[in-house]
């Protein structure tokens, strides 16, 4: 068992090399703001595992904070039960792409404002601040709706050559 913590204590210590494959990494989360701190911390270390400079880790959790908190006042918008987020980084030598995915479709419209336009709550995500905040922020971003319902975010930080 000791060998075995050892063997996993050494790959999870050691930096992303260009030898390396990709890995995923993927954590869900209640779509509160209660846990955008923990994507903010998980994205921090995924990053910083890349030999991006502090500068580039800070705007990749900062993107990825805004992000989650689009994905949050979807939520409450569209007045979803129990939503969560799903964030998928995937680490690659070259770049770090982190797909943040809102499970926040409300079908049944169900507690939606039928009086409020609905050209205004589709068009959310590209007149927020926020949509702004993550193009400044990564290389590439992208938003597409969701297989099963809800947003995809993807964003993508290309990493330095060296």
């Amino acid at each position: 068992m000791s060998n075995e913590n050892d063997r996993l204590n050494s790959q999870t210590d050691r930096e992303v090399s260009s030898e390396d494959a990709a890995a995923t990494v993927t954590l869900t989360i209640p779509c509160t703001p209660e846990y955008v701190g923990t994507a903010r911390l998980t994205i921090l270390g995924v990053a910083s595992r890349m030999g991006f400079s502090y500068d580039q880790v800070e705007d990749i959790r900062l993107a990825v904070g805004e992000a989650c908190a689009n994905a949050i006042e979807r939520a409450k918008i569209l007045k979803v039960e129990n939503p969560l987020i799903t964030i998928r980084s995937l680490v690659e030598p070259s770049k770090l792409t982190v797909e943040v995915e809102d499970h926040t479709d409300n079908p049944s419209g169900e507690g939606i404002d039928q009086d409020k336009p609905a050209a205004e709550i589709e068009s959310m995500n590209s007149q927020e601040l926020g949509a702004l905040l993550m193009e400044i922020l990564v290389d590439e971003v992208s938003v597409e709706p969701a297989s099963g319902g809800g947003t995809r975010v993807r964003l993508v930080k290309f990493a330095n050559e060296s």
